[in-house]
């Protein structure tokens, strides 16, 4: 069997979803109709770059051959990553990545009330909302003063806390976990931190993924994060390896280098790439801005591109500013309230990142943000830009002019405004 869609995990946790089955991305059957030779249940023990040879073994037989390859696709994806302390190897502590990591969760939630979270990240952030809908007690803990602190900046942060604590999900920041012990009875684990202990029926931690290299450790280059490094093309430093998905990194546009980013739509364009560079130099990858999306009770959260910490330490002279306010004119019998942070450069006003947060459907807001920064544009081009209006949707000017429009305020001196 594939491998689902780690993306909707929750989903099905949380019974939105009733099997996992209905998100796998293929299946052999397919697959095989469409010509491909697939072997189930075989696993690669070893490749050698230099004869360009592989080691495969049989997993039912134990029956071990060679295979040749011409060209080779690395698309081993990642694994979850097993925090590094004592008692992690509990049955009550479980990591959530495939679908038998899915399923064996979801057998033990059934029957245990207390769940514990560690990791702040999108997995961590989305199971505990899940967790939430079907009356579980759920502790969210994050080593860090903030949640989902590759895509927002604090202030974003507080907004999320807020809300997945007024639905009863107790989020404990700042807090380290040092070690798990089971109680005598062995009906819960006992979580030690450097802050307090506490006690928990069952524990998942979501503390981010770590791609599957080790085939090809020493043969090919990996960047600094562990990950393959591939070119435009998805080439490795062998240009007869190519690789796509959480198995590498990719290029970031607005931090203007490559970083590790577990995301399905990265994962999807560079296997377009790969599918198409196998046969020569026919399909650039453009890189990303990291977009990406949550929704949560009924918030939305959507980013596109750097935060503005991410930024700085990128070197921009950066600066932000936040457009509160309401997404359609006041009139409007129903309403909601929605707050952007975009990010910019002041030296050259191009944008470089925007965080959205609001009661409604603010996902293509953030896809148009990722739009301005693949083509560069700047606060100036934003501000004034057509947009559509519809009491329905948003307002004479849209959300978006407005927040550009706070930017040229700030960056516009106090002795040429009127």
């Amino acid at each position: 069997m594939f491998h689902c869609l780690s993306c909707g995990i929750s989903l099905y946790l949380s019974n939105e979803v009733n099997s996992l089955e209905t998100m796998l991305s293929e299946t052999p059957e397919h697959l095989t109709e469409l010509g491909a030779n697939v072997k189930i249940g075989h696993d690669v023990l070893k490749i050698d770059t230099k004869n360009k040879t592989i080691i495969v073994e049989n997993l039912e037989t134990q029956e071990q051959f060679t295979d040749h390859y011409d060209k080779l696709v690395m698309a081993t994806g990642s694994s979850a990553s097993v925090p590094t302390v004592k008692g992690v190897d509990s049955f009550r502590v479980q990591v959530c990545k495939t679908y038998e990591q899915a399923q064996t969760i979801k057998q033990y939630s059934k029957n245990n009330h207390h769940i514990a979270i560690i990791g702040g990240g999108y997995s961590g952030v989305e199971m505990a909302e899940a967790y939430a809908h079907t009356n579980h007690q759920v502790t969210l803990i994050q080593d860090g003063p903030q949640l989902l602190c590759n895509y927002i900046d604090l202030e974003t942060s507080d907004l999320i806390v807020a809300s997945l604590r007024s639905h009863g999900i107790d989020v404990r920041l700042n807090t380290r976990v040092n070690a798990f012990e089971p109680t005598e009875d062995g009906k819960q684990v006992n979580i030690l931190t450097q802050n307090d202990n506490m006690l928990a029926d069952f524990v998942v931690a979501c503390t981010g993924f770590e791609p599957n290299t080790e085939l090809l450790f020493n043969q090919v280059k990996l960047d600094r994060n562990g990950a393959l490094s591939t070119n435009e093309w998805q080439e490795t430093s062998d240009p007869d390896i190519l690789a796509a998905g959480d198995v590498c990194s990719t290029y970031v546009n607005p931090a203007k280098q490559k970083e590790y980013y577990s995301l399905a739509t990265n994962a999807i364009r560079q296997g377009y790439a790969v599918g198409h560079n196998l046969f020569g130099h026919q399909y650039r990858n453009t890189g990303t801005q990291a977009t990406t999306a949550l929704r949560f009770f009924n918030h939305t959260l959507a980013t596109s591109g750097l935060t503005l910490s991410h930024a700085l330490k990128c070197g921009y002279d950066a600066d932000s500013v936040t457009y509160h306010g309401l997404h359609r004119p006041y009139f409007m019998p129903t309403n909601g309230k929605i707050d952007i942070k975009l990010v910019y450069d002041v030296s050259t006003r191009k944008i470089l990142g925007a965080q959205f947060f609001g009661d409604f459907d603010l996902t293509q807001s953030a896809n148009t943000i990722s739009v301005c920064i693949q083509n560069e544009n700047t606060i100036d081009d934003l501000a004034f830009i057509d947009m559509l209006f519809n009491p329905h949707y948003d307002q004479p000017f849209n959300y978006l002019n407005l927040v550009a429009q706070l930017a040229i305020e700030k960056e516009t001196p106090i002795s040429t405004q009127k």
